[in-house]
């Protein structure tokens, strides 16, 4: 098998390692999570003018013809400058869901807008109640004449405070668990009776509770099939879970670097630390765990065009193996670094609670695994 990347994508990570490496230096990166704002819109506009946002979308949809590998490319430079903006919620899941089950109109009106930078996505999906099942859903979303009312509440939804537009999950039909009679809508954040309680998460994204009531939308606000789109929603969160994986794959890589630096500079008895045998082992389960991670991410990345239950089992692996090795490697890089390192001095403290994060995302360690048991 050819692991190599395209000539292509080997020109998309140099533009995007400097494009990092320019904006996204340890306290630069500090200033902005720190700012009201959260985020920089200038720096969404440079990754438009780059192509980066268009590029998993077809030609024909107005991108650059490329796919999740293309993602998985753009999601491990994100991960080791810790990149706050939001590509997977907008071009990833919002943009799953247009590609996989939009209609000619949806993709006319919502692709263009992603590709030049001009709209931004959240999605919405999580509620308070939920846990990690996508189908236990108290959000409503009842037809009232040609539109849909919607009512409910969405928790934690990532880039929301900066999103136009959400993508959101809500039961058109039947019991709040039932796996039949769950839709997708658009929903612009504007809409009359959408309400957003906005704040920063420990990781250095920002977040919203949004609230639903009596929001009215057209019907052709609808992706996909009414009643039936667990499925769909199941296609795209692999997705998004394949690119978040990459997304730690970059991180943990930053975090073994630093700590391996840190333990060559830091002195004790008049001896660097490095060249304590027991950090040595240490230091070399950390590179471990960070290449099986690394395999298991291109394996879940190439399996995404599979069939349901290879799509799945290779997710849950990646998901469960890579839950595992953030906490693993995040742990031992603090540990490692003492008390410093859970300070904003340093920028190790910053890599860990973003790796820490990343097992609750779609699942964690404990879903999947139990996905991956089922399936087998």
């Amino acid at each position: 098998m050819d692991f190599n990347f395209t000539e292509e994508q080997d020109m998309v990570r140099d533009g995007l390692i400097r494009m990092v490496r320019e904006n996204y230096d340890w306290d630069t990166r500090r200033g902005v999570v720190a700012s009201e704002a959260g985020w920089r819109p200038e720096v969404w506009a440079q990754l438009a003018e780059l192509g980066i946002l268009g590029m998993p979308f077809s030609e024909e949809d107005g991108g650059f013809g490329g796919g999740a590998v293309d993602s998985m490319v753009v999601m491990e430079e994100f991960g080791k400058g810790l990149v706050v903006e939001p590509f997977v919620p907008t071009v990833v899941c919002a943009g799953g869901f247009l590609k996989h089950a939009g209609t000619a109109a949806q993709k006319e009106e919502h692709i263009g807008g992603i590709v030049d930078g001009s709209r931004v996505f959240a999605f919405a999906y999580a509620e308070p109640r939920g846990r990690y099942d996508f189908a236990n859903l108290e959000t409503t979303a009842k037809k009232s004449g040609g539109d849909y009312v919607l009512n409910g509440h969405k928790a934690v939804v990532i880039g929301a405070p900066w999103a136009s537009h959400l993508i959101v999950t809500a039961r058109t039909s039947g019991e709040r668990t039932d796996k039949q009679g769950i839709s997708v809508f658009v929903v612009e954040k504007s809409a009359d009776g959408v309400v957003t309680r906005d704040y920063p998460t420990i990781d250095g994204r920002h977040a919203s509770e949004v609230y639903f009531e009596n929001v009215t939308v057209p019907a052709e606000a609808l992706i996909g099939e009414e009643g039936n789109a667990l499925p769909l929603i199941e296609r795209v969160t692999d997705e998004a879970i394949a690119a978040l994986c990459a997304e730690a794959c970059g991180a943990m890589k930053v975090a073994n670097a630093m700590t391996v630096e840190y333990s060559r500079q830091r002195k004790q008895f008049g001896v660097a630390i490095g060249k304590f045998q027991v950090l040595q082992h240490r230091m070399v389960d950390m590179y471990t765990e960070y290449e099986q991670s690394v395999s298991l991410t291109y394996l879940a990345t190439l399996r995404l065009d599979a069939d349901e239950r290879t799509r799945k089992l290779a997710v849950s692996a990646a998901k469960v193996r890579l839950g595992q090795a953030a906490h693993h490697i995040g742990q031992e890089a603090i540990q490692i670094h003492g008390g410093m390192g859970m300070t904003d001095e340093l920028a190790i403290g910053a890599y860990f609670k973003r790796l820490t994060i990343f097992d609750s995302e779609f699942g964690n360690v404990d879903h999947h695994m139990k996905r991956h048991i089922a399936l087998s």
